[in-house]
């Protein structure tokens, strides 16, 4: 499994000889794998864009009880249904705009408890401000830079 991360915050990942589809993860002293391959799509291992439904499902989840209990409203249980797809029909149709999105992720949620309609209609509305959500939104400006090798 990979050493511990480089400094707090950061986010560590090495794959390593013939196990390419394989990454193992260290964020602190925490540890994940993210497997690809068909041995571990066949035993149940999540892949890169279930991490990403994850993390914006807990997100979400978190949000909308932070905001309920901030209420004193009867929220119980928020669930999130996420899934992701990629829309290959718009790829080209709208490859000229810049703001065209080939990637859709569906949310669905359910929200348990003595909700009136409005506070439902309330929560699902803060459910979209929840960071990971304002953050995939937005889009992320990622730069890289080559390390020498030690």
């Amino acid at each position: 499994m990979a050493e511990e991360s480089v400094n707090p915050g950061v986010v560590t990942v090495r794959v390593a000889g013939n196990n390419a589809l394989v990454a193992n993860i260290a964020v602190g002293n925490q540890r994940i794998q993210i497997d690809e391959s068909v041995e571990g799509v066949q035993h149940g291992s999540l892949n890169p864009y279930d991490h990403i439904l994850s993390a914006l499902g807990a997100c979400t989840a978190i949000t909308v009880q932070m905001y309920a209990q901030r209420k004193n409203w009867p929220l119980e249980l928020v669930e999130v249904y996420l899934s992701h797809e990629r829309r290959h029909p718009n790829d080209c149709a709208n490859c000229q705009d810049d703001n065209a999105k080939l990637s859709h992720i569906k949310k669905q949620i359910r929200f348990v408890g003595d909700l009136t309609p409005e506070q439902k209609q309330r929560l699902e509305q803060i459910s979209s401000r929840c960071p990971v959500q304002k953050t995939l939104q937005a889009g992320i400006a990622i730069s890289s830079v080559l390390l020498d090798e030690v």
